[in-house]
């Protein structure tokens, strides 16, 4: 007997820890059986009675009744209760920042992906996924002080791999790696999954309905539409306020989960790739079980999460932040009980298992720099109002500018110097700079040491063989590395004189050694130089200024010569690409240029008028944005000499006659300057701003253009080289059908048309159910679509025999 006590309120309130709910919808049948399985009257029990296998004897302890209590039991229940009693609360709550994850499981047949999806033919029996998506875009329209962002992914798992149903958008595409699940401290993802932006519910339902069409179904004798791989829908939510002072946002997502149904195989009767597909439902249904057994035991502390993708999956929703509820689908007839026993058993056991949601708050980066700023200017004004009461002279507490810089430069060089005796302490940020000149100072007085002895003596790396058995053979360093060197005026050398070294004549050997150093380089034998393997004066392998009279030069080209041996790259032509067949449709870029030639000059030529305005109008406001910056440096320069003009005033003393203040003719016309330059920055900068709408506006023009040439180059590409010769007689000028407006689908079939189809369900379905409209909306679109696809590719097929 299994009995569990649970709240009478779902989510009533978010504790630290809290039980995952528990459901159980019960398959209508014509054949219930009513003798075996009973609800209690609280709608929340449900009974199961065996009875004793007689053939086992008269002693028979077989276990012949089961009791289990769950959150509620769903009989001949509709499919609006359905999701008012299990998703409802889940879906409102992911808005206020909680994960949230709806499971449903049970037996092939059982009914899991009608419950999660539902019959798409009908509005009223549309599932909990496309309720879901509609109760968020309501509530998002409830929302006006929030700006939420609606994403959606689909992800499938079929025979243990990962596949993504929405790869069959033209926009995403196949992906070149296989996708992966990855973990990182925010919790598990899927690399490689595309995550789409939906802006309205309409398309939303599209992408549901371009998943739905991708997924893997088979048939047996259990279920016609069975599907044959775990499925998970996953709705992002993102929720700013539209308060520009707000810096939190939440963001939470909501899983669906239409798992694939356990079946054993003497009943489906499943053979060949349905039996394969039947063994990796059933392994990882398993998987599923024991991961959820060892949740629900507090005393186990691994958790086998990685024993297959739809655990790994579903790592954050199973006993981590999530609000989780489970829907158990099962039968109600008699042949069917043992598996519905097993079913009610993983609900049980779903039960004990606990989950710790929490709202998930993140912190917009760009919305705390603009707010840190305003704290910083108020902490600069309140620091200004403290100077001013403690009688302090007026501190700048700004980054400094290159003027200032300079002047503590100048200062440091003083001090170092000894023209001056101390610096003066004025704020931190000065501080920090008398040290950063210090080091400025420091660096420049390494260099200019460097710089005088490399004018004086030629370095060689104490590495650089090459060069060094190179000045050995030159007779300038012996082998034991001792100098071979003569007075110079500037110093001498140690060492045994060369042979043919003449006393009373210059030696050339610094300009010859710097040329052996050169060469030796270029022949790549040296390792990179650095700094500290430079030796200077009496080291082993330094050169210093001896001389010898030996062709150095001619005698390194000789061996380099020898030595090096380049490969000159091949010029040979490439082939040249063998022309199409005939017949064969010509590639696309050359014949978007015969289009652009022929069918789409007119559109073509206004393409590039609209472009050619828009180079020149942004010519124009690159020109007006340099005029502004060379007004702007000149006001910031009149500017300092017009403070300038008014500490000089102020030091000199100022003059006032009847109240008026009295300056002399310079501070005069820099005022007047300074007044003209603002006056032309305003008209300027309203230039810049006209020239921006106008580029803009521009922008959108060549846009549409370019839009307009694709969509037009696309039906004539379509119409001139796919469609056959005897169906082409339909589109010449002249006939009935103009080139363009008609699909291809409709040169093939020219049945009911979808939009009479639309118009037919709007009459009967919106008296009803009058916010259907986006879901058959999305519904035609997606059929339309694929018939047209399937058109295309049949044409092509034929074109090709």
């Amino acid at each position: 007997m299994m009995r569990r006590k649970n709240s009478n309120k779902h989510f009533s309130t978010m504790g630290t820890r809290k039980k995952v709910h528990a459901f159980v919808r019960v398959k209508p049948t014509d054949d219930f059986a009513h003798e075996m399985i009973r609800y209690g009257g609280d709608n929340r029990t449900i009974d199961i009675h065996l009875r004793k296998d007689t053939r086992r004897g008269v002693v028979n302890n077989q276990q012949t009744d089961w009791s289990f209590k769950l959150d509620g039991v769903l009989h001949d229940a509709s499919q609006e209760v359905v999701y008012e009693t299990v998703a409802k609360d889940v879906v409102a709550q992911a808005l206020d920042g909680y994960n949230g994850t709806i499971m449903c499981y049970g037996q092939t047949g059982a009914g899991k992906t009608y419950t999660m999806t539902g019959a798409t033919e009908n509005y009223k029996h549309r599932g909990i996924l496309p309720r879901a998506l509609q109760q968020v875009f309501r509530m998002v329209e409830e929302r006006p002080t929030h700006a939420v962002t609606v994403r959606v992914s689909y992800l499938e798992i079929y025979n243990e791999s990962l596949f993504d149903l929405l790869s069959t958008l033209p926009y995403v595409g196949p992906s070149a790696t296989p996708m992966t699940i990855v973990e990182n401290p925010q919790g598990v993802f899927i690399k490689g999954l595309s995550v789409h932006l939906t802006s309205q519910e309409e398309d939303a339902f599209s992408l549901l309905f371009e998943g739905e069409t991708n997924r893997i179904i088979a048939s047996h004798t259990m279920n016609k539409n069975s599907s044959r791989s775990h499925s998970i829908f996953t709705i992002y939510v993102e929720a700013h306020s539209r308060t520009l002072s707000e810096e939190k946002y939440i963001t939470s997502k909501i899983n669906l989960v239409d798992l694939a149904g356990s079946e054993r195989l003497g009943k489906s009767g499943s053979e060949g790739r349905v039996l394969k597909e039947a063994t990796y439902i059933n392994k990882s249904l398993s998987f599923l079980e024991q991961a959820i057994i060892a949740l629900g035991d507090q005393k186990r502390d691994h958790i086998p999460f990685r024993q297959c993708k739809l655990t790994h999956a579903l790592k954050d929703s199973l006993g981590g932040n999530c609000n989780m509820v489970l829907v158990t689908n099962i039968y109600g007839e008699a042949a069917q009980l043992e598996e519905t026993l097993s079913s009610l058993r993983f609900a049980s056991r779903m039960k004990l298992v606990t989950t710790e949601p929490a709202v998930n708050e993140k912190y917009d980066a760009e919305r705390m720099v603009k707010n840190l700023e305003k704290e910083l200017a108020l902490l600069k004004q309140e620091l200004a109002i403290h100077d001013s009461l403690a009688n302090r002279t007026l501190v700048n507490y700004d980054p400094l500018d290159e003027i200032q810089i300079a002047e503590i430069n100048s200062q440091v060089r003083r001090y170092l110097e000894g023209t001056l005796d101390e610096i003066d302490i004025i704020n931190l940020r000065q501080i920090q700079e008398v040290f950063n000149q210090f080091r400025v100072v420091l660096s420049q007085q390494e260099q200019e040491v460097e710089s005088t002895l490399r004018r004086k003596y030629t370095f060689i790396d104490k590495n650089d063989f090459a060069t060094i058995s190179a000045v050995q053979k030159a007779g300038l360093v012996d082998v034991d590395g001792h100098l071979v060197g003569e007075t110079d005026g500037q110093g001498f050398g140690l060492g045994v004189s060369a042979f043919s070294t003449k006393p009373g004549k210059k030696s050339k050997s610094k300009k010859m050694l710097k040329e052996v150093s050169s060469l030796a380089k270029k022949e790549g034998a040296s390792s990179p130089v650095s700094g500290k393997d430079f030796e200077i004066s009496t080291s082993k392998t330094q050169l210093t200024q001896s001389s010898k009279d030996g062709d150095v030069k001619d005698m390194l080209l000789r061996d380099r010569e020898t030595s090096n041996i380049e490969t000159l790259p091949s010029d040979s032509p490439k082939e040249e690409l063998r022309p199409p067949r005939p017949g064969t449709p010509p590639a696309k870029p050359a014949a978007f240029e015969d289009f652009k030639n022929e069918r789409g000059s007119e559109i073509n030529r206004i393409f590039k008028e609209n472009k050619s305005i828009l180079n020149e109008r942004r010519k124009r406001a690159s020109e007006t944005t340099q005029r502004i910056n060379d007004i702007k440096r000149e006001i910031d320069v009149t500017k300092e000499a017009l403070n300038f003009q008014k500490s000089l005033r102020e030091k000199q003393g100022e003059y006032e006659n009847k109240g008026l203040m009295i300056i002399d003719e310079e501070e005069f016309l820099l005022i007047l300057k300074l007044k003209d330059l603002k006056k032309q920055y305003r008209t300027e900068y309203q230039d810049l701003r006209d020239l921006r709408a106008e580029i803009q506006y521009c922008q959108n023009l060549v846009d549409q253009c370019r839009n307009r040439l694709l969509t037009e180059f696309d039906i004539w590409y379509n119409e001139s080289f796919f469609i056959p010769e005897d169906m082409q007689m339909a589109l010449k000028p002249g006939s009935s059908i103009r080139p363009g407006l008609l699909p291809i689908s409709r040169i093939v079939s020219l049945g009911e048309d979808d939009q009479d189809k639309f118009s037919q369900l709007q009459q009967t379905m919106l008296p009803d159910g009058p916010d259907s409209i986006s879901f058959y909306n999305a519904k035609v679109k997606t059929e339309q679509k694929h018939s047209y696809l399937k058109t295309m590719m049949g044409l092509q097929q034929a074109h090709k025999k």
